[in-house]
């Protein structure tokens, strides 16, 4: 029987602008009788924080992986200054703050490649990532492109509304996008929900933010086993906008998995409640994708 897990260390993340991140890293549970299993890097959903997700590391912990759990730039404890002030953009999340994540675990741990668990926004920018072949496996969950035109009618024209006009408005009256209002997460820099907005509105997603930057477009590189799940009850990620974004990694070994809430005994799932204490028995699923 394993030791108890550590409890989380907190950690600052340099990205190469600069820009430091706040993140925690939990150990791997001594006595796990699993060989050393690769560290796991834990990207989060757009407006969701890390302290989110650290009852799931706890978890991976506990199955001999090295965890690390962040948060972007201008959300959560990487926010520096007042909000309205933050100049981040979600292309930034992906071509500064994953990178540097990644690069941040590969250090700590001393191992080759990592193991990344995306959750929405956090599983679907690998092909900003310079470094993206020092992943060894992505396990996207809840990830699509949230392309508004793959999603059910009713859903898309509450998207449409928040992001043309409730978001653009907040943004001039506050300098900042009030998504917690509209329950969309945290409240987000201006520059960063714009873009969310933009590339949900055009498909594709974070090859957007590429478009006629061939230099720093890898999608068409990415090699790394992708596994998508996604709820059946999930109006953001549906078998359209799951296949919007596998669509951008052409020469990925890719592979979709739709989950029903039923079929492990819960009410709902959505969009957020894969990573609640509530719904740990879809955890192993994550796990046995990780392991491949």
């Amino acid at each position: 029987m394993s030791t108890p897990v550590q409890a989380p260390e907190r950690v600052e993340i340099t990205c190469a602008d600069g820009t430091v991140l706040a993140g925690h890293f939990v150990t791997a549970a001594p006595g796990v009788d699993t060989g050393r299993p690769l560290p796991v890097l834990v990207c989060p959903a757009t407006g969701v924080r890390q302290q989110f997700y650290l009852r799931f590391a706890a978890w991976l912990a506990e199955h001999g992986h090295d965890v690390l759990v962040f948060d972007y730039r201008g959300v959560g404890l990487s926010l520096q200054g007042p909000l309205k002030t933050c100049r981040a953009t979600l292309a930034e999340w992906g071509q500064q703050d994953q990178v540097a994540a990644l690069d941040w675990l590969l250090a700590r741990t001393g191992q080759p490649q990592v193991l990344l668990v995306g959750h929405s926004a956090g599983g679907q920018m690998i092909g900003l990532l310079p470094n993206h072949d020092r992943i060894a496996r992505v396990v996207g969950v809840a990830a699509s492109t949230g392309w508004f035109k793959g999603m059910r009618p009713g859903f898309r024209m509450q998207a449409n509304l928040a992001f043309r006009a409730f978001i653009p408005l907040g943004i001039r009256l506050k300098g900042y996008a009030p998504c917690s209002r509209l329950g969309l997460g945290e409240d987000l820099p201006a520059a960063v929900a714009t873009q969310w907005g933009q590339w949900c509105a055009a498909g594709g997603y974070a090859t957007n933010a590429v478009k006629r930057q061939p230099d720093r477009d890898f999608h068409a590189a990415v090699r790394t086993p992708v596994t998508v799940f996604h709820a059946t009850d999930d109006d953001i990620a549906t078998p359209a906008t799951v296949a919007d974004l596998m669509r951008t990694w052409p020469q990925a070994d890719k592979r979709v998995v739709r989950v029903s809430p039923r079929e492990h005994g819960l009410k709902a799932i959505g969009h957020i409640n894969w990573f609640r204490s509530s719904h740990q028995a879809l955890w192993p699923l994550i796990g046995q994708a990780l392991r491949g």
